[in-house]
């Protein structure tokens, strides 16, 4: 396990492509668990099995009340970066999405309906070569597949992603989670955590964001 960061009351690492976030069998939580040596490990937010990058974990259920309800205020800052198809202009971009349990798939809902919820993104360009584009991504809101879906339904789907139309076989999910920021349960510091994708494809050749901003 890569961790970033670790106090009694939180823990910051990178989840690995492949693993669950959610406490089930062989998911972070029960990783970080055994890393950390602790029983208490709690979910606060999700990202999906085939994504990586920068995840935080509460260590007691007053530290995962308190960050949850910092989400549920979008008082929680997360950012991604993700490696697309086309050249997108940048701005943001908002839809109502929907779920279809029976195929496991989010979609565009053309109008309100049960089960259909909004969805709000913002992001920028931050290079674009050989078709591809590399994008900053700032979430206002947290659905499921959200910007997998948001980005493949404007024609620019994710690289590696055969779930939207954007994959072929072999590849992984152009997408990682890169920055988080939230105020720390207990002692109300502001945190800010940062950690770029690997040097390896599809990010190569693209002018990376800096940590520190």
């Amino acid at each position: 396990m890569e961790i970033v960061y670790a106090d009694p009351r939180i823990v910051v690492a990178v989840k690995p492509a492949g693993v669950l976030s959610t406490d089930e069998p062989g998911g972070m939580p029960q990783l970080l668990r055994q890393e950390l040596g602790t029983p208490c490990i709690r979910t606060v937010h999700r990202l999906d099995a085939a994504v990586s990058g920068l995840m935080v974990y509460a260590r007691s259920a007053k530290a995962a009340s308190l960050l949850s309800e910092q989400l549920r205020s979008r008082t929680f800052g997360k950012e991604y970066l993700a490696v697309v198809h086309g050249v997108p202009e940048g701005g943001v971009m908002t839809d109502l999405l929907g779920r279809d349990p029976v195929r496991r798939r989010t979609y565009v809902a053309a109008e309100p309906g049960k089960d259909v919820r909004p969805a709000e993104l913002s992001y920028e360009v931050l290079g674009s070569r050989e078709g591809l584009s590399l994008v900053r991504i700032r979430l206002h809101t947290g659905r499921t597949h959200q910007i997998r879906v948001q980005f493949a339904s404007r024609g620019f789907p994710l690289v590696g992603d055969r779930k939207y139309g954007g994959g072929e076989e072999g590849e992984s999910i152009a997408l990682w989670s890169w920055r988080l920021e939230f105020t720390h349960p207990q002692t109300g510091a502001a945190m800010r955590f940062s950690k770029l994708p690997p040097k390896e494809t599809p990010w190569l050749g693209f002018p990376m964001p800096l940590t520190g901003r």
